[in-house]
């Protein structure tokens, strides 16, 4: 937290406040090539590899919109219950950009390619909240800068700048809402589940991996507050490039406690842009935010309007795949979930592990067991999200074959699941490597179940008068003699055979 930010308690700010919210959503697209010329759409590559003339703004190169990318841009919006332009183009917005090397982004200005759209977002509690949207326009990623020889990896204090090229010119759709007002305490809740929805709807219409780890999903947090619902709008803030969910809600609590503390001091907030820091969820400073007319925008004189045809896009709306609210509601009723319990699985985030869980050949209930268990805990002992554990869905539903295959027991596929987790392999080759799989060899078991008769006569005699319920108190030596990998259940058979008790 920066020394000079005041917060105010969250509940108490938002008891006096009204919070209003705006979420400028990047998601790159996953086309083959860039947005305006033949380099390939990668990640990770070499610096500097991915790249053609056009790519680095050469002179005398020209741009080629890429057919592919408005495609996706019109799928996006109709997915958006946008309104999908006639005919749009695109504009130059004019900025100092060490990485672009033409000094200005090729993107969409006043002539979005949709428009006036809405998504209604489902709460943890089911309340369905609408976002609306003002537009879906289509531009250019910018390259990546690495900042070297400072202590933070940001400019500040670096000794010099690395610039790789080979994102500039990624194809990027760019989601504007109006002004999110009515949240109130739920704020941070509505920002977070909005991102999560798009996210899934990128997934859905398979335009893009929407890997926010990768930052093919990023959010720009914009925050003000104003004194009531019928008051004029505050000044806002911009925090940029928040690409997680948890610090998403991070940064809308943080800065409607920050601007609480200014408003309470008598001070006044500044239109800026800021950067969230994940290691105690503060944000800080970055530049005085520029407004339209600081970007000088004009338009593009090297590209042509776009014009898609009705037709096209009628195409294009009858083609869409099941959307995320009705993929929900099949599932909800394929897999006899609760109402409550589907809310908790797309709360953790946990339906996309689950359905391919599902898929690999578990039981939709053991695929919830563990997503919202075990792995869940993990989850929250990382600080981090579901999908980022190290372990498939396919590895979920190996582990729980063993079980069902009576190889393993609950308490060593636990152990199991904690070897995968660190890398040892997948979990039948982990049980045959270690040796963890379930003693089911009877000659071993009737050792181990005279040995507990002869150290309980006490036990024997409650079973024997009658007290079958009292075989638990010898099931856990054995299980403990076998390193609880005894099978319970023939182990319980063996003690009534033994013992002469009927079920």
């Amino acid at each position: 937290m920066s020394a000079a930010d005041t917060l105010v308690d969250y509940e108490d700010a938002t008891d006096r406040y009204d919070p209003v919210l705006g979420i400028e959503v990047h998601v790159e697209l996953g086309t083959v090539t860039k947005m305006f010329d033949g380099a390939p759409n990668i990640f990770a590559a070499e610096p500097n590899t991915a790249i053609t003339p056009v790519s680095l703004g050469l002179p005398g190169t020209l741009p080629v919109v890429n057919g592919r990318a408005v495609e996706y841009a019109i799928r996006i919006g109709l997915a958006l219950n946008c309104r999908i332009a006639e005919s749009c183009r695109f504009a130059r917005k004019q900025y100092f950009y060490p990485d672009l090397t033409k000094n200005f982004q090729t993107s969409q200005y006043d002539e979005p390619i949709a428009f006036d759209g809405h998504l209604d977002v489902e709460l943890g509690d089911g309340e369905i909240f609408r976002v609306e949207i003002e537009r879906a326009h289509m531009e250019e990623d910018a390259g990546k800068n690495t900042h070297i020889g400072g202590a933070t990896g940001r400019i500040h204090g670096a000794t010099h700048s690395l610039v790789d090229y080979n994102r500039a010119g990624v194809p990027l759709v760019e989601i504007v809402t109006r002004p999110i007002t009515g949240a109130g305490k739920r704020a941070p809740e509505v920002a977070a589940a909005y991102v999560r929805t798009l996210r899934d709807i990128f997934r859905a219409l398979d335009v893009s991996e929407a890997r926010m780890e990768r930052g093919n999903v990023r959010a720009d947090v914009n925050v003000s507050l104003r004194e009531s619902p019928d008051a004029p709008l505050g000044v806002r803030s911009e925090t940029k490039n928040v690409n997680s969910f948890r610090s998403i809600e991070k940064t809308v609590r943080y800065e409607i406690s920050r601007h609480a503390g200014i408003l309470d001091a008598g001070g006044t907030v500044i239109q800026e842009t800021r950067h969230f820091h994940e290691e105690d969820g503060s944000t800080s400073s970055g530049r005085v935010k520029s407004d339209a007319e600081d970007y000088r925008y004009f338009p593009e004189p090297d590209l042509v309007p776009i014009a898609p045809s009705r037709e096209w896009v009628e195409e294009i709306r009858a083609a869409l795949p099941e959307l995320p609210s009705a993929r929900r509601r099949r599932l909800l009723a394929s897999w006899g979930f609760t109402e409550l319990e589907m809310r908790d699985v797309i709360n953790a985030g946990a339906l996309d592990a689950i359905e391919l869980t599902v898929a690999a050949g578990a039981s939709a209930q053991s695929a919830r067991k563990w997503w919202m268990g075990e792995l869940a805990r993990v989850a929250r002992e990382q600080e981090t999200e579901l999908e980022a554990l190290a372990v498939t869905p396919a590895q979920v539903a190996e582990l729980q074959g063993l079980i069902d295959g009576k190889q393993i027991n609950d308490k060593i596929a636990r152990q199991v699941l904690a070897r995968v987790l660190e890398g040892a392999g997948d979990p039948a080759a982990i049980v045959e490597a270690e040796g963890l799989a379930v003693v089911s060899d009877d000659s071993v078991l009737t050792d181990a179940v005279n040995q507990a008769i002869a150290d309980n006569p006490g036990v024997v005699e409650k079973i024997r008068g009658g007290k079958v319920q009292a075989i638990g108190a010898l099931i856990g030596p054995i299980m403990k003699a076998t390193r609880g990998q005894a099978d319970a259940g023939r182990v319980r058979e063996i003690i009534m055979e033994t013992l002469g008790v009927q079920p």
